[in-house]
This record gives structure tokens, C-alpha cells and sequence, in this order.
């Protein structure tokens, strides 16, 4: 939801903070540290599950955190189309 709200334009500016902070640790590192531990117990899917889940997350956060930072200074709005 956080993160569609960003996507509208219909949030706060500061809003993006909340949204990188959660993807990167809640959806990503959480995600991914739950895959490791489906993949030490056996589960082969819920280790491919989580662990590709938590992955994405992390990239997106790095990617908006990049993105907002400027350090895509010559990317365009559609480039963040490609990207989902």
C-alpha cells in the first residue's frame, strides 16, 4: 500500500523514506533471512519463494533509493515502467 501511494503521487515527499525503509529490511532482508532458514530445514520452495521474494525487494529498495538520490541523473519515468 505504501508503496502504491508513492506510485500515485498522492503522498508526502517523506513518505518515500517509509517505503525504502520497509522494502529494504521488512520485505527484503526479513524475506530473504526466511528463505535461508526454509532452505536449512529442506523446503526447497518456500526457500526459492522467500528467498527471490526478499531478493526483489531489496533490489527495488536499492533502485528507488538510487533513483531518488540522483545517481540515475540521465533516467527517465519509463525506465522505472521497465524495471517493474
Amino acid at each position: 500500500i505504501l508503496l502504491n501511494f508513492e506510485n500515485a503521487g498522492i503522498s508526502e515527499k517523506t513518505l518515500l523514506n517509509l517505503v525504502l525503509s520497509h522494502g529494504l529490511f521488512y520485505g527484503g532482508a526479513a524475506q530473504f533471512a526466511a528463505g535461508m532458514w526454509e532452505f536449512a530445514t529442506g523446503n526447497t520452495f518456500g526457500a526459492s519463494a522467500f528467498t527471490s521474494y526478499g531478493a526483489f525487494w531489496i533490489s527495488l529498495a536499492a533502485f528507488l533509493w538510487a533513483h531518488q538520490g540522483g545517481l540515475f541523473a540521465g533516467a527517465q519515468e519509463i525506465d522505472m515502467f521497465i524495471y517493474f
